[in-house]
């Protein structure tokens, strides 16, 4: 029997009625906050979370790598040299067969250049560009570290332009091949270019050497002081035309540079000339005919003497 609390007015069965509880008062789990490595900063925090595995067994790896390494190659430094490593592996050694390589492709030619005639060179299309290459690689890794690397030269330290047609010991290419092979005032090589200019502030009062300046300024510029210039002449003809000559042009057997143009070694302004006249100066270049092969000196000479394009 259905009871009349149940009976719907139709006379059926209501069922019973559920209750179901409110999602805003159900009682959520608390979440744990993942810990911190304690460094703070600004506020900002760091999660200690764990590494990723891929990157634990990558770090792994090269540990392991890295113990092979130094037992398979040279790493540990000794008093004389380092540890070989099983593999006896050498970049000296790789280097030096690389180059025992190239010298032996290049033996032939090399033969050539040094048995031909230095002025013939420049007329062989093919030993022109060989010398020119090859003495390209040799001025950049003995010459460019004076005369740059784009052989202007540096005033500073009296280094010449080597771009110019203007040379202190002669341009041709036989004259630039001696210097080369021999340098310029070195006690290394008893064939060695040599000239020395006196200081002549020993020799001279302040007021004579103001003089000579004014006039040496004068044979390229507008002196500082014309009448010092005038008086000057005298001085400088009896003194310094020598080796300078009475123009001024200058004189490549003595190394004597010109000084009526507007191109100085170590600098042409008023300062500059008196520290030159008064304490004189003494540019050294070693002889590379004891560090290069002849090959090398040949080349080289080729190169310079393309530059300013010879005489």
């Amino acid at each position: 029997m259905v009871s009349d609390k149940n009976k719907s007015p139709d006379n059926k069965v209501r069922p019973p009625e559920r209750h179901y509880p409110d999602p805003k008062n159900r009682r959520r789990g608390k979440v744990e906050e993942p810990k911190t490595t304690g460094h703070s900063w600004d506020g900002i925090e760091e999660y200690d979370n764990p590494m990723p595995r891929w990157w634990l067994w990558t770090f792994y790896a090269t540990i392991i790598w890295g113990v092979w390494y130094v037992i398979a190659y040279p790493a540990w430094p000794l008093v004389q040299g380092a540890t070989e490593g099983y593999k006896n592996w050498s970049t000296r050694e790789n280097v030096a067969q690389e180059i025992e390589q190239a010298e032996a492709a290049n033996a032939e030619i090399n033969q050539r250049l040094v048995s031909a005639d230095l002025s013939s060179i420049p007329d062989n299309d093919e030993l022109r560009t060989y010398a020119t290459s090859a003495g390209a690689s040799v001025y950049q890794t003995w010459c460019a570290q004076c005369h740059g690397s784009g052989a202007a030269g540096a005033q500073v330290g009296g280094y010449p332009n080597l771009l110019d047609n203007h040379w202190l010991w002669g341009g041709s290419i036989e004259e630039i091949h001696y210097t080369i092979a021999h340098g310029i005032r070195n006690e290394d090589d008893p064939d060695a270019r040599y000239s020395q200019m006196p200081a002549y502030g020993d020799m001279f009062e302040d007021a004579e050497i103001d003089q000579v300046v004014n006039y040496v300024i004068s044979l390229s510029g507008e002196p500082r002081n014309a009448e010092a210039a005038e008086a000057g002449e005298e001085l400088f003809i009896n003194n310094c035309a020598a080796c300078h000559m009475e123009d001024g042009s200058g004189n490549t057997d003595l190394g004597a540079p010109a000084l009526n143009d507007q191109i100085w070694l170590y600098g042409g302004d008023y300062e500059t000339i008196t520290e030159t006249v008064t304490y004189s100066r003494y540019g050294v270049m070693p002889p590379w005919n004891q560090r290069l092969s002849d090959a090398e000196v040949r080349a080289v000479a080729v190169y310079v003497h393309q530059l300013g394009g010879g005489e």
